[in-house]
């Protein structure tokens, strides 16, 4: 563990210990700090935890989303590798013997 990297988030300081590069923890309370003060902005009658609430609430939002979507373009890769495995097995097959192949008449 590194030392804690002190964060600001709404206007409060937390320190944060974290094995994770102390530039991306920065860049992760910047981005919940932004989250906070944008759902604080639009309601402003609301609490400290229900502003957090909410801004949990979209994170999990985007999280789901985000694996949706790798999950789905996950898929569509998957699809066309097997189309493409198939085409080449298809062109790559051995042709039977001429004397062996089909006629018809």
């Amino acid at each position: 563990m590194q030392a804690p990297v002190t964060v600001e988030i709404s206007g409060h300081r937390y320190p944060i210990r974290s094995g994770l590069d102390p530039a991306y923890v920065a860049e992760l309370a910047a981005y919940v700090d932004t989250k906070m003060r944008t759902v604080s902005d639009a309601s402003p009658a609301t609490d400290m935890l229900g502003v957090a609430v909410l801004v949990a609430l979209n994170l999990a939002d985007e999280c789901f989303r985000a694996r949706r979507q790798e999950s789905s373009a996950h898929g569509e890769l998957q699809e066309r590798a097997l189309k493409l495995e198939q085409m080449v097995d298809a062109i790559l097959a051995p042709s039977p013997p001429a004397d062996e192949r089909e006629v018809s008449l």
